[in-house]
């Protein structure tokens, strides 16, 4: 993976896929200004070198343009978090952003989600958000199992490199797997079967017990999803929205056996209040 100094990006415009996908009904949560606060050490770097910071993300799964869910509302806390002024662009216009013109280094896109091309991996809307820029950084650790557009079809296009919070996280991911502490215990929760279950499958070869929720459980017992036995799939409250009482003892228990934990993933629909197994 190179390295944002590898590129020579001095005086250039640089796209920065952030994860920017947070819950806006608690935007002053501590979590929401960690994911922005994980921007900083990449956007400190890049306007030390003079460049032109274009903040791309997304934010939920909107269906469609939906200004509840525009990134436009999270200006402030990110200009409270980076020091610097941060102007807004919602979308392309006719011609390619002109970042000096608009008076500052740094400008946050709109929710890419608002485009279907962004979810699809469509080549033609890569192609538009390659074209605002000279270089690309990708500092969204979260988001790099999704083949969207702005994760896969964007570094194919321009000289591109891995941002420090994504680098960090990449080093810790690779110390522990190499030789991780035991008892070794992952939580995997979230919502979508497809891309975690591969991730219960890696984890299940080198860790003890790995613990199963969110909306996980709903999807391995509609599929009848055969799992490793170390895997222990958590069951749900019964309007399915949170871990169950009964399970969160009982994952009390096994995280208390352990040297070492890695989570991934929230247990129930936190960004609806339901927080329990989570928290």
């Amino acid at each position: 993976m190179k390295q944002i100094s590898d590129l020579g990006i001095n005086g250039k415009t640089v796209l920065l896929r952030a994860d920017l996908d947070i819950p806006l009904t608690n935007i002053g949560s501590e979590d929401a200004a960690s994911r922005l606060r994980n921007l900083k050490p990449s956007i400190d770097y890049l306007f030390s070198e003079n460049a032109h910071i274009i903040i791309i993300g997304h934010i939920d799964r909107p269906q469609t343009a939906n200004p509840a869910l525009s990134t436009r509302q999270l200006l402030d806390p990110l200009q409270k978090i980076l020091k610097r002024t941060v102007v807004f662009k919602a979308d392309f216009g006719e011609k390619p952003v002109d970042i000096p013109e608009l008076g500052s280094q740094i400008t946050l896109f709109e929710n890419l989600r608002f485009w279907p091309g962004e979810m699809a991996n469509d080549g033609e809307f890569a192609t538009k958000l390659a074209q605002m820029a000279q270089a690309y950084v990708n500092d969204a650790f979260g988001n790099c199992h999704r083949e969207h557009a702005s994760m896969v079809g964007v570094p194919k296009l321009l000289p591109s490199a891995g941002g420090f919070h994504l680098e960090s996280e990449v080093n810790e991911l690779t110390a522990i797997i190499r030789a991780p502490k035991h008892p070794f215990v992952a939580i995997v929760g979230g919502a979508k079967i497809a891309t975690k279950l591969p991730v219960i499958e890696n984890l299940a070869k080198i860790a003890d017990y790995i613990l199963v929720g969110g909306m996980l459980p709903i999807d391995i017992a509609k599929n009848q999803v055969r799992l490793p036995d170390n895997v222990i799939v958590g069951k749900l409250t019964e309007d399915n929205r949170d871990l169950s009482s009964e399970s969160v003892e009982k994952f009390k228990e096994v995280i208390k056996t352990a040297r070492l934990v890695v989570w991934n993933g929230p247990l129930g629909l936190y960004e609806q209040g339901y927080n329990h197994g989570t928290l």
